[in-house]
């Protein structure tokens, strides 16, 4: 089972510090094409793994460097961030943002991996409230605010409300999170007991967006379609803004709980991946040169990620040989702390970086004349765009 949320992104590697005159040149194709680089966003249709859409694109894009950052479930369709090159560099920081869905929640079913592609292990008829309730939501076409939604179906408002007051979450038994050096999943399949621990999550934002208390729900990847007149399991159509490590297959089962009945991930679109939305999105099936045009240049893609500093030209001759800097070494030193990109004065990635940590209890910068130092997290040894306007 593949994980739509990923794990916490490992710490950053050491910088790659080059000499200016040492850089290597740009990689390029057998054509002599330099090869792409960038961070490509990609509407992942349901079906294929993460892992199968990287390998799609390694083909398309004839690249060896990618990956991407946050894994979408088979089930699951939307927003998939692809790394391309020096942009792989990037995963740790881009998977670590927060992401957006919609989800639909079927009520009265449950899985084993809690979503539409597990074996069903419980069923149960919904209580005449919970009947009642969603009868009351499709009549009033799933009422928005919450003072309308609670005097139309308060049980449920009461369990949506306890989902947003969330700030710790326990991971669904079949996800990639490791027990012991083996894979939750693996031990899952194998008939074993899975006890993970809860983890902090936040619920920016978790709202009613249908509901549906019988008949064909409407195809996946077609929300608030009417459904048809045969009768199948009710559900909830939901539209969420979750941090990292958010399992929305987690939501599901404790989302019945909160109602009494079982209840499974049916279908899930993730629309927005920190500052990449599914508008940006181009067809997984988009031809090589689609793909190759819809690729956002490294610097545009860091700068709308991340906190933007410009470097002096000293400064970024020293970041590129991995030295610590002081705010002279800046032309716009970082604002906020912690990593963000350091641009040199054309507007290319020179490296990510971030101010030291000052261990002196009670001081917010160490006493020296040339005030905070920062330092290099990850260095850059090439580039594949400039960023055009000073960044805001």
């Amino acid at each position: 089972m593949i994980e739509h949320t990923t794990e916490p992104a490992e710490l950053p590697e050491s910088a790659e510090p080059t000499e200016p005159s040492r850089r290597p040149a740009p990689e390029r194709t057998a054509g002599g094409r330099p090869r792409p680089e960038g961070v490509l966003v990609v509407d992942k249709p349901r079906g294929p793994t993460s892992h199968d859409v990287v390998a799609r694109l390694r083909r398309a894009l004839g690249v060896k460097r990618i990956g991407h950052a946050g894994t979408l479930d088979p089930m699951a369709s939307g927003v998939l961030v692809v790394l391309v090159g020096e942009a792989t560099k990037l995963a740790p920081y881009l998977t670590a943002q927060d992401k957006r869905y919609t989800a639909r929640v079927v009520l009265g079913v449950g899985t084993d991996t809690l979503d539409a592609d597990g074996e069903i292990t419980a069923t149960q008829p919904l209580p005449a409230w919970l009947h009642e309730e969603l009868g009351a939501l499709v009549a009033a076409g799933a009422p928005a605010g919450d003072e309308a939604l609670a005097a139309a179906a308060p049980r449920i408002a009461a369990a949506l409300d306890a989902e947003r007051a969330r700030r710790a979450q326990t991971p669904p038994a079949y996800s990639a999170i490791k027990v012991a050096g083996q894979r939750s999943y693996a031990l899952a399949r194998a008939g074993q007991a899975v006890d993970l621990s809860a983890r902090s999550v936040e619920v920016r934002s978790l709202a009613l967006a249908g509901a549906f208390r019988g008949g064909s729900l409407p195809p996946a990847d077609a929300p608030g379609a009417a459904p048809a007149a045969d009768a199948v399991p009710a559900a909830l159509e939901l539209e969420l803004d979750v941090s990292k490590g958010y399992y929305v297959r987690s939501l599901a089962r404790d989302l019945g709980a909160h109602l009494g009945v079982p209840a499974h991930l049916s279908a899930l679109r993730r629309t927005a991946s920190g500052a990449f939305a599914v508008e940006q999105a181009v067809p997984l099936d988009a031809g090589a040169d689609a793909l190759r045009a819809a690729l956002r240049p490294l610097a545009e893609a860091a700068a709308s990620s991340l906190p933007v500093a410009r470097l002096t030209e000293d400064g970024a001759r020293r970041a590129r040989l991995g030295q610590s800097l002081t705010r002279s070494d800046f032309s716009a030193a970082p604002e906020q702390p912690g990593a963000a990109v350091w641009l040199d004065p054309e507007g290319r990635v020179v490296a990510l970086g971030a101010a030291e940590v000052v261990d002196v209890p009670g001081a917010e910068e160490p006493a020296t004349p040339s005030g905070p130092r920062f330092s290099v997290l990850r260095g850059f040894s090439a580039t594949s765009g400039i960023l055009e306007k000073p960044a805001v």
